[in-house]
């Protein structure tokens, strides 16, 4: 595994472990802050197996469009297309006043996350 793409899975384990904090936490749980980690979570796995390919992507949060870089084709990976556009939404929308995510919103963002990080780790030959 190249140096970089090591990084990028680092970061990426910090914000699953951030996400899996603050959506646990008994007292006043943190969906909003859940929701945003779970995306930046499935953003930087993205953005490793890019890395680990040579392929050179643009500064964006938009997964759907990383996701359509990677040369990688399967049924797993595009039967979470849908929920890719779902969480690259629901992350931005959150961090600004007038929207506020729930217990609901953050278990499904948390899942994509899971789904993309187990992914990830598979392809890159990590354990789970």
């Amino acid at each position: 595994m190249k140096a970089l793409t090591a990084e990028w899975v680092s970061k990426a384990e910090d914000d699953w472990d951030t996400g899996l904090v603050v959506f646990r936490r008994r007292k006043s749980p943190k969906y909003d802050h859940a929701c945003f980690h779970a995306q930046q979570c499935a953003e930087k796995y993205l953005k490793a197996l890019l890395v680990e390919e040579g392929i050179a992507f643009p500064k964006t949060h938009d997964l759907r469009c990383l996701l359509n870089m990677l040369p990688i084709r399967n049924a797993a990976w595009e039967a979470l297309r849908p929920s890719l556009a779902n969480l690259s939404e629901d992350a931005v929308i959150c961090r600004y006043p007038g929207e506020v995510a729930d217990k609901a919103a953050a278990k499904e963002s948390l899942a994509t996350a899971r789904l993309v990080r187990a992914l990830a780790r598979k392809h890159l030959d990590l354990p789970a």
